[in-house]
């Protein structure tokens, strides 16, 4: 299994970003999504999540109205787009796949930097 996260980078404080995350090696489409951050010295935390046939999302309250979850599972790809993006969004973005309790899966992370 591979998760490939891409689009992190640097942004001023307001703009916006587009992750993605490229999945392979595993059914997507059975699968919930998310996307978690860790910022420096602090814990990873959840920001997003979207059902498998992307009927049921969850937001951070921290991330509510300004970021949003999709996915294309004919792509193998979910996206997290960000908006109004604050100081404290900057992290290190990860994607995660899941399956129950025993398939949990996870990419190599995608640095965002929120500064100007």
């Amino acid at each position: 299994v591979q998760l490939v996260e891409s689009g992190g980078g640097l942004v001023q404080p307001g703009g916006s970003l587009r992750l993605s995350c490229a999945a392979s090696g595993l059914t997507f489409s059975t699968y919930t999504m998310s996307w978690f951050r860790q910022a420096p010295g602090k814990e990873r935390e959840s920001v997003a999540s979207i059902s498998n046939f992307g009927r049921n999302t969850y937001y951070a309250d921290s991330v509510k109205g300004r970021f949003t979850i999709s996915r294309d599972n004919a792509k193998n790809t979910v996206y997290l787009q960000m908006n109004s993006l604050k100081r404290e969004d900057t992290a290190v973005y990860y994607c995660n796949a899941r399956r129950a309790v025993v398939y949990d899966y996870w990419g190599q992370g995608t640095q965002v930097t929120v500064s100007s």
